[in-house]
């Protein structure tokens, strides 16, 4: 599939499979309807208990992201995706709002941290446009 588990992370695995997954609906990757892999199938494929990714399986069904269809399984739910780019953007945006906060407590100046994020936008537009070149 598509998730990588770091158990050295700091989040509990369970937290990471709901997090990926989402991350996964957000760009397309699991688009709307798709079946998500089984229990048994992702915990073989992550080398982790079969509790473990049931229990996320749960929260991301109590989340709306995925639902049950009768006698096949889990699918990625009808309003998945843009629910879960709704929370990708609320999850950057408090990310960015923290570290900008932190820059202008720090005494960085206002031109200076908008020429790093043009710099830096700049530096991941170029690497984005490499990645898409080689596949």
């Amino acid at each position: 599939m598509f998730l990588h588990i770091d158990p050295d992370n700091g989040l509990a695995i369970y937290d990471q499979i709901v997090r990926q997954m989402k991350y996964a609906v957000a760009t397309g990757a699991l688009p709307a309807g798709e079946m998500a892999p089984s229990v048994r199938e992702l915990a073989q494929e992550l080398a982790v208990n079969l509790n473990t990714v049931s229990k996320a399986y749960q929260q991301l069904q109590a989340d709306g992201v995925l639902e049950s269809v009768r006698g096949l399984g889990l699918a990625v739910a009808g309003g998945a995706v843009r629910q879960c780019k709704a929370e990708r953007t609320r999850l950057v945006q408090d990310r960015l709002r923290g570290a900008l906060w932190e820059a202008r407590q720090s005494g960085l100046e206002e031109a200076t941290l908008r020429q790093f994020i043009d710099s830096e936008l700049a530096s991941i537009e170029k690497k984005l446009c490499t990645k898409l070149k080689e596949r």
